[in-house]
């Protein structure tokens, strides 16, 4: 039987930079060599696409300053100066030297594109479009769904619309708030009750997330936020337990064991997710079935409401006291480290990750298909 071919896709441009690769190494590292060809393909802080020799070591160790496209390099013929450009070819992504020169690499067309990449430039649909255009199959959701996905504030509303509870928020645009700090202060202040979480729209892994327990914190926090997206998402904070549910699917999704997060501090920042493993992981939740239950059809529910495909891992508070849920936020493409919990909760459920890699190139494969049927012509004659 003939491998089927992966180009895995990691790095970018995005705060979650090392994330993607820690990611990327770990889905390398379990995809069976005998089912698959992988082929890695790094993107650099910058922007730049490395295709040759060992594109994931050269990130993790900053050594990407390597020529970038269109720049000249030693004894390239002048015909190479235009790179080509990703194309569709035979329903398969075909690019030409991502990174000139005499050694570049020419991809073989490829069957599946795993984007690991966390964040802005590759979880949020721009990626995912690229992916569309060159009519390749690729894992996680599609452009609405990745773009959903990654902008918290429209989540929320879509969320909302579709009758799924979710915190009290205000969301404010960063030249606002710069342009009238004081004002925007006392509009939030008016709106919702200290503590308060200061977030950027756009980002993951709790990149330029603080807490707020006061005005001072509440402005430094909003500054912060402002440094990563143009966009700021200021949020009630509830006295909550942090439970985190991952679904797996297409039209018909299927959820796994909730897990809950118990973070070393105040709130499971950056710190606690990658670098300090302080935080507790209790894989399944200490749960009433009924409260299982419930929070996994909720997990599915919103998945399906931001029109999600292949996976998402869905965050959730569960209010102390009340006994009330609420949506937090869905990752598209959520960690794939050794210690990240979409594929602890499956693995707790039954699927080991190399299998769940499996079921997700599945996935990816037959949603492409599934497109394949839909007409893209129209005869006015018929």
């Amino acid at each position: 039987m003939d491998k089927i071919r992966v180009a895995i896709l990691f790095g970018g441009r995005s705060g979650e930079h090392q994330v993607s690769l820690a990611s990327a190494r770990s889905v390398m590292g379990a995809l069976d060599p005998e089912r698959y060809e992988i082929y890695p393909v790094g993107i650099d802080p910058s922007g730049r696409w490395i295709a040759d020799g060992d594109p994931l070591t050269l990130l993790e160790q900053g050594q990407s300053h390597v020529p970038a496209l269109g720049e000249r390099a030693e004894n390239q013929a002048a015909e190479s100066d235009v790179p080509e450009l990703p194309a569709k070819q035979g329903g398969a992504l075909v690019h030409g030297p991502l990174i000139p020169g005499p050694a570049s690499t020419r991809f073989p067309q490829v069957d599946v594109v795993i984007p690991v990449l966390h964040g802005t430039y590759g979880e949020d649909g721009t990626v995912q479009g690229l992916l569309e255009l060159a009519d390749v199959a690729y894992v996680g959701a599609d452009v609405l769904g990745s773009a959903i996905g990654m902008d918290k504030v429209v989540q929320k509303a879509v969320l909302k619309a579709y009758g799924l509870p979710v915190v009290k928020y205000v969301a404010v645009l960063r030249a606002r708030w710069q342009a009238a700090p004081e004002e925007v202060l006392d509009e939030i202040e008016g709106l919702l009750p200290y503590p308060m979480f200061t977030k950027p729209a756009n980002a993951g892994s709790s990149v330029g997330v603080a807490k707020a327990h006061d005005r001072a914190e509440l402005a430094r926090g909003l500054a912060l936020a402002a440094r990563f997206d143009r966009k700021l998402l200021i949020e009630e904070g509830v006295d909550a337990r942090e439970i985190e549910c991952s679904v797996l699917g297409n039209d018909d999704p299927i959820a796994s064991v909730a897990g809950e997060v118990r973070p070393a501090s105040e709130f499971y920042d950056y710190s606690a997710k990658y670098l300090d493993g302080t935080s507790e992981l209790d894989i399944p939740a200490h749960l009433t079935q009924e409260q299982m239950q419930e929070v996994q059809q909720l997990a599915i529910r919103a998945f399906q409401a931001i029109d999600c495909a292949g996976m998402a891992r869905v965050d959730f508070f569960l209010e102390r006291g009340t006994g009330r849920w609420y949506v937090n936020e869905l990752n598209t493409i959520p960690g794939f480290t050794a210690i990240s919990m979409y594929p602890k909760l499956w693995e707790a459920s039954g699927l080991p990750y190399p299998k769940l890699l499996d079921r997700l190139v599945e996935l990816a494969l037959e949603r492409k298909a599934d497109k394949r049927r839909s007409q893209t012509t129209y005869d006015f004659d018929h």
